[in-house]
């Protein structure tokens, strides 16, 4: 099992904004094509302005397939496009991790 680690860090003053419009509009399609997120949350301490989502995949290829099916999904295509409209997002990291040895994911 691999997880797809991102943190995204928004303009300040705008984090709950971004949280609200993704919901409202890009959750459902993305969770359509990932499934649910092993986590989704906003950051406390550190840097306030960022939220990290982590989604699991049985393997490379099967996030390649989900991610290349929710790119074609027109509904998250627009999503993509009003959140540039919006310009909330500052930047984004991603991160593919490797369960440890003992670790198994419960999903």
């Amino acid at each position: 099992m691999i997880f797809d680690h991102r943190t995204y860090i928004c303009r300040p003053g705008t984090i709950k904004k971004q949280l609200e419009f993704y919901y409202e509009n890009g959750y459902a399609a993305q969770v359509r094509h990932l499934g649910e997120p092993l986590l989704y949350a906003a950051t406390e301490t550190g840097d306030v302005n960022s939220f990290v989502h982590i989604w699991a995949y049985e393997s490379a290829a099967d996030r390649e397939i989900r991610r290349a099916a929710m790119q074609a999904d027109p509904e998250w295509q627009a999503y993509v496009k009003m959140g540039a409209e919006r310009g909330y997002l500052v930047s984004q990291e991603n991160k593919i991790l490797v369960s440890a040895p003992f670790f198994e994911a419960k999903r």
